[in-house]
Formats: C-alpha cells, structure tokens, sequence
C-alpha cells in the first residue's frame, strides 16, 4: 500500500474513499456524497467532537464530499483543497443552483432585503461563492439578491471568471484581521489560511498547510547575502509558518505575535523569532 497524507486522503481502518481502493486498507470503501456548505464558516475537525480541534475551515459555497454522516457529524473532503475533516452536519447542504459571484472583500454583510438599514441576518468571507438571481436599488445603493430573498451590497461581490491581479494586494486588504489557529476567513485566518486565500482570489488554488506550501508552491528561491535577492511575492517558511514578502525588506502574516495579520521587517522577524523557532527553512516564488 502507498503511503497516504490523511489530511488530504479521505480514509480510516473502518470507511475510505472508493478512490482510493486498493491503494490504503480500510474494512469498506464509499463514494463521496456531493455537497456544499452553507454556514458563512464551517469548522473541519480533526475529531467528530465539538472539543476537537481545528485543522481548516471551509467558506459558504465551497463544495464536498460526504463520505460518512453520524450523530450530527459529516466526514468530508474539500473539492477545492483536498483537505479532510469533521463538519457539523447542519453547516452543509446540497449543490443547488451554481455559484455566480464571488465574495470580494474582506468581510461583508448579508441583509434581510436590498436596505442597509434592515437588521442583518448573516454575513460572509471573501471568499464565499454565491448564486445571484435578481438586483435592486434601493437610496442609490445597489443590492445582489440571493435565491434566499436575502441581499449584499453588489459592489462586494465580482462574477466568478473575475479575478484579482495580485494576491499581495489581496493579502494586505486582511491587515488587522485577528489570528486564528485553523481560520482561512476574513473573520480570523492564520499563516498558510492567508496564503491560500489570497491565492484563491487570483485563481491560484494551492495546498493548505504550510509544509504542503513549502513543498508545492512555485519553485525553491535562493534568497542571496542578506536576503537581498526577495522580492514583493516571494514566501518565507520556518517551521510550521509561512509569510509573504510585499517588497525586499516587508513581509505580511498572520502571526501569534501580535495576533492579527501584520506587517513586519524580515530581519526583524527573523531576529525576534529565531531562538524559539530557528531561522527560514524555505524560499520560494509563485
């Protein structure tokens, strides 16, 4: 049998992914239930346990597979990413209508019908893909309308083929968002969640963790005397942590340092950082 990360390979002693038949062991094989989330967050678990913890999250609209539900827990796989996890099941849904548009800042607000003044009634990541079925206007703003009824001020939302140009930009629009072990939202993101989201936005879909990123993304970077060959892009690894470079000297990330996405000098990081964790392991350019 070929090894196989579990993080990315839906198996167990008992129930595995029919794909993967004949390469792990398991006591029966299934194929995967289509489904997609529906919560503005949902939570994958390393456990079906509300007091598991968090290795990733998926965003409203994101597509999985189902491959086991019990007792209120769905053991799924991400489409997008690959990664496997235990969601509550009440977070997912099925595959109705397809996504139209895509959350294009940082954090937005779901209403009850096109009037900013109306109570809230959810909000969402960049990130999240929705289907837009209508328009409204309502004082000279412009509202989406959602199938549910529901309305989002349009100027957050870009058609779906519409992508960003460059992801550190897209990376800097989270600058202040709090840290969070397992986030990849606009609500709390950690490390690698920043990179690939950031990503996402420019259509670039790349691996969740950061040792997956280190080994993944790009090609390896000779950083030069001083770090003077890095440049506004290039990623920085150490040990279980990923940062970007907005110019030579910058970088961004979400750190427990400081517990928010921040910006910060390398040299600086690195001499801060270094007797707890040791110096970059990895260089590398999307």
């Amino acid at each position: 049998m070929t090894a196989r990360d579990a993080r990315l390979h839906a198996f167990r002693s008992d129930l595995a992914d029919a794909r993967l038949k004949g390469e792990v062991a398991a006591d029966r094989f299934v194929t995967g239930r289509p489904a997609r989330i529906t919560a503005a967050v949902a939570d994958l678990r390393k456990a079906p346990r509300p007091d598991a913890g968090v290795n990733t999250q998926a965003l409203f609209g994101d597509d999985v597979l189902v491959f086991e539900d019990a007792e209120g827990w769905a053991w799924v796989q991400a489409e997008r990413d690959g990664y496997v996890g235990y969601a509550a099941d009440n977070l997912i849904g099925t595959r109705e209508r397809a996504p139209t548009h895509t959350v294009s800042v940082p954090r937005t607000f779901l209403y009850p019908g096109p009037d900013l003044r109306f109570p809230i009634s959810g909000q969402l990541s960049m990130g999240s893909t929705v289907t837009v079925t209508g328009s409204a206007e309502t004082r000279g703003t412009h509202y989406a309308l959602l199938p549910s009824g529901q309305a989002i001020f349009a100027r957050h939302l870009r058609p779906i083929a519409e992508l960003a140009e460059d992801y550190v930009t897209v990376a800097e629009s989270f600058l202040g968002t709090p840290y969070l072990w397992g986030g990849v939202s606009g609500f709390g993101i950690d490390c690698s969640g920043l990179v690939q989201l950031a990503m996402r936005m420019t259509g670039k879909d790349v691996l969740r963790d950061s040792d997956m990123q280190a080994a993944s993304i790009g090609t390896p970077l000779e950083p030069g005397p001083d770090y003077s060959g890095l440049r506004r892009g290039d990623l920085v690894f150490r040990k279980g942590h990923v940062a970007i470079m907005t110019d030579e000297r910058d970088m961004i990330h979400a750190n427990g340092h400081t517990m928010l996405v921040s910006r910060e000098g390398l040299k600086e990081a690195v001499e801060r950082i270094g007797y707890l964790y040791g110096g970059p392991t990895e260089f590398r350019r999307p």
